[in-house]
């Protein structure tokens, strides 16, 4: 990675900047599972649609079991 490109850990911490600051004085609630749900639904997203839809290769570039990738996809309502 360049220096010119951001990290995930500036994006992550950019992101939730920007939503706290729309709040405009409105609380915030349950921030940590919106964050990791959001968070975990866009990757496996986009490590299945670089897969072409291959969930065993999904599960070893994500770094977890099929069973646990088909759990996390009922979960988040990925088909």
């Amino acid at each position: 990675m360049s220096a010119n490109q951001p990290n995930q850990k500036a994006f992550t911490r950019d992101s939730v900047r920007r939503y706290l600051e729309s709040l405009n004085g409105h609380k915030a609630n349950q921030l940590y599972d919106l964050v990791i749900e959001e968070t975990e639904r866009g990757m496996i997203l986009e490590v299945l649609k670089w897969c072409k839809g291959n969930r065993s290769n999904a599960a070893d570039i994500l770094g977890i079991t099929r069973t646990t990738l088909r759990n996390k996809m009922n979960k988040l309502k990925i088909s």
